[in-house]
């Protein structure tokens, strides 16, 4: 009788995609999504109130703080972190079966957020987006309207800190044009799955 052989696939890849807000990183992972749609992208949950457009299940999952917390005492987040006075989290659960199953995991969160994952994986794969300039990064977020001159300043802060932590990732995108953004993105992303 012949032996059964047992495949195991290998566990799929972890890719972070972080920037500060408003450098194009939400526009540029769904165009990464797009043009490689084997990718599966994890969803964060947030206690903000969704933007205009925004879907719950589709953009983030929008809840509570009190049900955000229950998950921070269950250990139900991979990460978590509160920004702008809001938190954010990624489902340990989600990330863990996907790549249990060898599918390739895309992620779009914040500096704070890549510290604590890349500590739980550390194979991930980080990229960062940085805006051409600060200059550029502000007439975005006013263009944006969502938010007012103090949140923006706000963010700016963030911003500054943010970027001095590009040199810890592994890869480093300008959104400068955002078409060659994209291409890049894409041939860095499509690099490891070839590999």
């Amino acid at each position: 009788m012949a032996e059964k052989s047992h495949f195991v696939s290998p566990a799929g890849r972890l890719f972070i995609v972080s920037a500060p807000s408003g450098a194009g990183k939400t526009t540029l992972c769904r165009m990464l999504m797009e043009r490689l749609p084997a990718l599966r992208y994890s969803i964060s949950t947030t206690t903000r109130s969704p933007r205009e457009g925004e879907v719950d299940g589709v953009d983030y999952f929008f809840t509570d703080v009190e049900t955000f917390k229950a998950g921070i005492q269950a250990n139900q987040w991979a990460e978590w972190a509160q920004v702008h006075g809001n938190y954010y989290g990624t489902s340990a659960v989600f990330i863990d079966a996907e790549r249990a199953a060898g599918r390739d995991v895309l992620l779009d969160i914040d500096v704070q957020g890549t510290v604590q994952l890349c500590a739980k994986y550390p194979d991930a794969i980080t990229i960062f987006i940085m805006p051409p300039s600060s200059e550029v990064l502000r007439q975005r977020l006013e263009q944006r309207g969502a938010d007012s001159p103090d949140i923006i300043d706000k963010r700016m802060v963030n911003a500054r800190r943010e970027m001095a932590q590009c040199g810890t990732y592994r890869h480093t995108v300008i959104n400068d044009c955002l078409e060659t953004a994209a291409e890049t993105l894409v041939s860095i992303v499509r690099g490891y799955r070839e590999s």
